[in-house]
């Protein structure tokens, strides 16, 4: 030890690796010792020290680029650093908790992304003895609401909720569903276009413009991505919405062309 220790001694007497030494003397978080008669760099005390105090701060959490200054600083500059230095951790570890919760969260779906009245929709949907396909189908119109048409989006929930403490609907909703299976020219599609569109019409209200898409030509062919999300997939249901649709415009409601 009088001598000195080698690079490799130095830096298991110190818990870190050689690559790790070498890297704290390019940075110039410490000094490069002198080399001795044999031409190897000898780690003494004051060297050991500074090599302990940088690994201790480094593992803190402190940015490598700051340790140098830190620790040239006087007590006073030392300690308001650290204070600093706290700060910072606390905010990166609320942070990281935040984004924990998140994916525990995400552990039961895309429900991460959506607020508690959707979710709440969501389950009355299920309650109601829904498909959980349909169920994945709204689920996914609503993130695509909340996406696109953020303006509308209380406004979309809300008619949800509404056609949801309607039965009568709710009925013809899930017949909607049965659709899916039949033929696009079944004449039973015109039937339930009708009966939808008559009940529809029965509550106006509901038909108004989604608030904040009024005169907004851009939002509206937004908003018709969101309410013909998955008909490339239906075509029943194509035929079926378009059809309600027609029967609405025939009835003075406005709705824009998809």
């Amino acid at each position: 030890m009088a001598d000195g220790l080698t690079i490799g001694q130095a830096a298991a007497f110190v818990g870190v690796t050689i690559k790790t030494v070498r890297h704290y003397h390019r940075l110039g978080l410490v000094a490069e010792p002198e080399r001795d008669g044999s031409g190897y760099r000898r780690y003494r005390s004051a060297d050991l020290l500074r090599l302990v105090q940088v690994r201790t701060l480094a593992e803190a959490g402190v940015p490598l680029a700051e340790i140098g200054d830190l620790l040239d600083s006087d007590p006073e500059e030392f300690a308001a650093s650290l204070d600093d230095v706290e700060r910072r951790l606390t905010e990166r570890i609320e942070d990281l908790i935040a984004r924990r919760d998140t994916l525990h969260r995400l552990a039961h779906g895309d429900r991460a992304l959506l607020p508690d009245r959707a979710c709440a929709v969501l389950d009355r949907l299920a309650e109601l003895g829904f498909s959980p396909d349909y169920v994945a189908a709204q689920r996914e119109a609503l993130l695509l609401a909340r996406a696109l048409v953020p303006e509308i989006f209380d406004s979309f929930v809300t008619r949800l909720e509404h056609s949801l403490d309607d039965p009568e609907l709710v009925e013809l909703t899930k017949r909607g569903v049965d659709a899916l299976s039949w033929d696009p020219d079944d004449p039973r599609i015109e039937e339930l276009a009708s009966a939808l569109a008559d009940k529809l019409l029965a509550d106006r209200a509901l038909l108004a413009p989604p608030t904040g898409s009024q005169n907004q030509s851009d939002a509206a062919a937004r908003y018709g991505l969101v309410n013909h999300h998955r008909e490339d997939q239906a075509p029943a249901i194509a035929r079926l919405n378009a059809l309600v649709e027609a029967k609405l415009r025939a009835a003075g409601i406005d709705i824009p062309h998809q």
